[in-house]
């Protein structure tokens, strides 16, 4: 599975310090000074802000590097200067960890460096003259003369969405209404063989990390006046909603959320490859004839990743033995929504292949389905939120703790039941609000001595292992009691982190003055707290339940081995008791917990606890931020990854899960 453009430290801090020269054995050619000196900006317009910039568009390339967008001119820029900042930022970006509660500390020294090298590069990007929906008509010429089809839709800006598909005659369900050529895909195989090879063939992060490779091979088209996909990439958007341009204001609306920590991490490590790939822009003698080598910005390099990470999917190679990323030209101006993953690959007509979702009449737009993604997932790498989510869920990580006496026997247990002793589990919006691996893995957690054993010894043990994630088939009613107790005890004590009540953050939704970042910042924090609020409702209801239960002393439901078809067979998840399915793991340590101390947490009123994480320390109180610059709310269409699968019998169905 690809790594991730946010999760690769690891890997970086493996290979860079061997692999990098030092800064002072750079030798950075003089000629290069003389080319920053010869390129200048152009006055920005006045009351320019970031909502402009959203609708801005990319259009025709300008033969002089200039952003469009900077003020006033820019001053030489000094060589060494600029080498010292990245030096220094490579040097901030590859400590292995941070403190815990320093988290917030560390990531406003990145950006304060960043916003340095930034301003001594104001002007030097390369951006396009001109609107972006002036080149649609050039993207479907070019996609109809490479054999794509254009001829049920067009392209069409929705005040909500942003710009999209729009149906010109009617379409069926499941109707096949659009496929892409390979030829028009932008792959990690067509960056090898760009003018991008010869540093690939040399650079172990290149070549490990397909995803950064195709930033980089998107970066080098975009500078090439005669590049094939020149027709796309004029039409993709010049910014994106990702955290990644969120302003400083902007990211506190996000503290207490699930979504701090990986944007931390995003914006982290964004800013260590950008550093550590300018470096060896400057350095490498593979390097010498990339277009790069005349300029490369923090600005290009944060725009090429979005780009990237908003639309990157796997698709398998020509020869089907394996998948490699791509970008998929015209297809990912499909905007999303709840449903099925209808887009496929046929490898006979070597081709992506979409079919309709549902029904569309002429002039409605066409929607597919990105996947089972939360809301903080839309935010962290597409840049949007996404309202009535039926996928969203809040991540919760439970452990087994060493300590507790029976770790063995629960441990042996969970492993019987294919279920780890310590994992990232989720809290879904729907009810019931945990699967059936949560289910079974609370169960076992508040299991007695003797339970265990009849679990593990006894001559049903195996029945009971198989139905212990059936909600049919409760172990005792003690054990539910304990295990609802738990849950109801663990969604409370994560409320608490949050410095809003979910009362507070929808009368701040109601101020028009919210900029588009903020109001998706605090969408994401209240739909968290509400999934929080169902699951300690929905435990409170189902704890008095078996309460009453055990008061009437009613019978336990019982095992029949004649249940095992209808268990078998069965497609509902909170039947299905057997097999870890797409837990996500989590690499930043375990969290072990017993029922006492949960308890003990409860009564004491303790906060703190998020997930197994450090809480983001801040003290700062959001009302304090209530008016930062207004923008526009509709988002860039297709500004998401998208999820290729299909069924087709001559479809290769790779379906992807989150890759950025």
């Amino acid at each position: 599975q690809q790594q991730s453009l946010t999760d690769w430290g690891v890997f970086f801090r493996s290979h860079c310090r061997t692999h990098l020269p030092s800064s002072k054995n750079c030798g950075v050619q003089e000629n290069l000074q003389e080319k920053y000196r010869e390129m200048h900006s152009v006055q920005e317009k006045s009351g320019h802000d970031l909502g402009a910039l959203k609708r801005r568009a990319m259009g025709k390339k300008s033969r002089v590097k200039t952003q469009k967008s900077g003020g006033g001119a820019t001053a030489t820029v000094s060589i060494k200067e600029i080498m010292n900042l990245i030096t220094e930022l490579l040097q901030k970006c590859s400590n292995p960890s941070t403190a815990p509660g320093k988290e917030w500390e560390e990531y406003v020294q990145i950006r304060g460096l960043v916003e340095k090298i930034r301003k001594k590069q104001k002007g030097l990007s390369v951006v396009f003259d001109g609107n972006r929906e002036d080149h649609f008509d050039e993207l479907l010429q070019w996609a109809a003369d490479c054999g794509a089809s254009t001829e049920a839709f067009e392209i069409t800006y929705f005040p909500e969405e942003g710009y999209g598909l729009k149906a010109t005659k009617d379409i069926k369900a499941e109707e096949l209404f659009l496929w892409i050529p390979r030829k028009m895909l932008m792959t990690v195989e067509s960056a090898k063989n760009s003018v991008l090879g010869p540093v690939y063939t040399q650079d172990r992060i290149l070549q490990a990390m397909g995803n950064i490779t195709l930033a980089f091979h998107l970066l080098c088209e975009r500078l090439n006046p005669n590049s094939f996909w020149l027709p796309y990439i004029k039409t993709l958007p010049m910014e994106y909603h990702t955290p990644l341009y969120f302003d400083e204001e902007e990211v506190y609306y996000l503290q207490s959320t699930q979504a701090i920590h990986d944007v931390f991490s995003q914006y982290k490590n964004t800013a260590r490859q950008y550093a550590y790939f300018y470096k060896l822009i400057q350095t490498h003698p593979n390097a010498s004839k990339l277009p790069l080598k005349e300029s490369f910005t923090f600005d290009d390099y944060r725009w090429a990743v979005s780009s990237v990470m908003t639309r990157q999917n796997q698709i398998p190679t020509e020869d089907g033995s394996r998948v490699t990323l791509a970008l998929i030209p015209l297809w990912d101006m499909c905007n999303h929504t709840n449903g099925l993953i209808t887009t496929g690959y046929n490898l006979e007509d070597d081709r992506c292949e979409c079919v309709a979702l549902q029904d569309y009449k002429a002039e409605d737009q066409i929607y597919i389905f990105y996947g089972t993604r939360s809301n903080a997932e839309f935010v962290i790498h597409n840049g949007f939120f996404f309202n009535n989510n039926s996928h969203d869920r809040v991540k919760i990580k439970l452990g087994v703790s060493k300590s507790d006496r029976l770790y063995a026997m629960k441990a042996e247990v969970l492993a019987r039941a294919g279920i780890p002793t310590s994992s990232v589990f989720a809290l879904h919006c729907s009810e019931p609000p945990i699967s059936a691996q949560l289910l079974a893995f609370l169960r076992v957690f508040c299991m007695t001595e003797d339970e265990l054993k009849e679990h593990l010894v006894e001559e049903h043990a195996i029945d009971k292992i198989f139905t212990v994630g059936n909600s049919d088939f409760p172990v005792s009613w003690d054990n539910e009691i304990k295990l609802w107790t738990f849950l109801e005890t663990r969604a409370a004590l994560l409320l608490k982190t949050y410095k809003t009540t979910t009362e507070d953050d929808k009368s701040l939704l109601e101020k028009p003055e919210l900029s588009y970042h903020t109001k998706m910042a605090i969408q994401l924090r209240t739909a968290e707290k509400e999934i929080l609020e169902k699951a300690v409702q929905s435990a409170t209801t189902k704890r008095e339940h078996f309460t009453e239960l055990q008061g009437k002393e009613a019978p336990l439901p019982k095992y029949e081995e004649s249940s095992i078809a209808m268990l078998e067979n069965t497609v509902t998840d909170s039947k299905i008791p057997m097999m870890l399915r797409n837990l996500n793991s989590d690499d930043e340590g375990e969290q072990d917990l017993n029922l006492t101390e949960a308890l003990e947490e409860a009564i004491v009123g303790g906060g703190g606890i998020m997930n197994g994480e450090s809480t983001f320390p801040n003290d700062t109180d959001p009302k304090s931020h209530e008016n930062p610059k207004k923008e526009n709310n509709a988002k860039e269409a297709g500004d998401a990854k998208k999820t290729i699968s299909g069924n087709n019998e001559h479809t290769h169905t790779v379906e992807i899960e989150e890759q950025s």
